[in-house]
């Protein structure tokens, strides 16, 4: 969809989210009188043009009553970012630049139009959900470095030294993860001893890899590796996970260097929201959503003192 797409009532609001399936939803939670939110209002739309890969919605706090207060919006604007109908992250404000960069960080790694056609019915893929500045991976080279094996292109990782590999991955919010893909080359380079371990207090080494026990211990086929691969994991050993450490011990054909194509995770998030399950609003609720004066004193009261948003009853 290109274009912001106004949500008319509660009711429409689900709908909307499972339209955008896997895609990103960026969604502004606006209300009639807020400044901020009349200047933020053309880039908002500019971006919706820019960005035709993600699905732009807008919400009226008080028209949507239910829904403002399911998502506890107590400011606006107040964006939220949505994937298959699970909220991934919030922006607060009127500063375009801010909002922009915000989605870009999550278009980056959006699966988009190579979105795996094979995983099961409930889960997806976690790759938005990792967060780069918390991974690391130790015994890369320096010409095919980590990053490579996070995106679907002829870029790979490789391992320097030996074979071996040491990789941690850090997500931003608590997952479940159901299997994981594993792609690698069909020269003999791709991995296939490996061992996985989750929520280590610390980041560990080659010779600790070696001797500790993991959470799951993996022997990758050739099969295993191919790009249609899937490799299922020990669903209930992965039910709260932070961060994976994953240790490649070896490769399919004893060579001297492992290579990695790429590899992401299946499963959801812990604090999958279901906007199935709307919350009844309270008594309480309803009259501070409705305090329509003091919300408009206080909003006046807001842009004098230039602040970023306007607040809600």
């Amino acid at each position: 969809m290109v274009g912001v797409k106004p949500v008319g009532s509660d009711p429409d609001f689900q709908p909307e989210l499972s339209g955008a399936g896997s895609r990103l939803a960026v969604v502004k939670f606006t209300m009639r009188g807020c400044g901020p939110c009349l200047r933020i209002a053309p880039a908002f739309s500019s971006m919706s043009n820019k960005y035709p890969q993600a699905v732009f919605l807008e919400v009226d706090v008080h028209q949507c009553q239910g829904t403002a207060a399911t998502n506890n919006i107590s400011a606006t604007p107040t964006f939220l970012f949505f994937r298959n109908k699970v909220r991934i992250d919030q922006y607060q404000g009127a500063d375009a630049v801010g909002l922009e960069e915000k989605i870009k960080q999550h278009l980056e790694n959006d699966p988009g139009s190579n979105e795996d056609t094979d995983i099961p019915k409930g889960y997806m893929d976690l790759m938005p959900f990792i967060n780069k500045a918390g991974c690391e991976c130790l015994n890369e080279s320096d010409e095919h470095g980590f990053d490579n094996c996070l995106r679907k292109d002829m870029t790979f990782l490789e391992s320097d030294c030996d074979e071996q590999l040491l990789i941690t991955v850090a997500f931003n919010q608590p997952v479940k993860l159901y299997s994981m893909k594993f792609q690698g080359p069909d020269n003999g380079q791709g991995p296939k001893y490996v061992k996985i371990f989750i929520n280590l207090p610390r980041s560990m080494d080659f010779e600790e890899a070696e001797r500790s026990e993991p959470t799951q211990a993996l022997e990758l086929t050739e099969d295993d590796i191919k790009e249609d691969g899937i490799v299922p994991l020990r669903y209930v050993k992965f039910q709260n996970v932070n961060s994976v450490t994953i240790f490649v011990q070896s490769n399919q054909g004893e060579e001297e260097t492992t290579r990695i194509s790429y590899f992401t995770f299946i499963g959801t998030p812990v604090q999958a929201t279901n906007m199935n399950d709307f919350k009844r609003m309270t008594e309480a609720q309803v009259m501070l959503m409705d305090l329509g004066c003091w919300v408009e004193i206080l909003n006046h009261l807001a842009c004098y003192l230039n602040f970023k948003g306007c607040i809600l009853a």
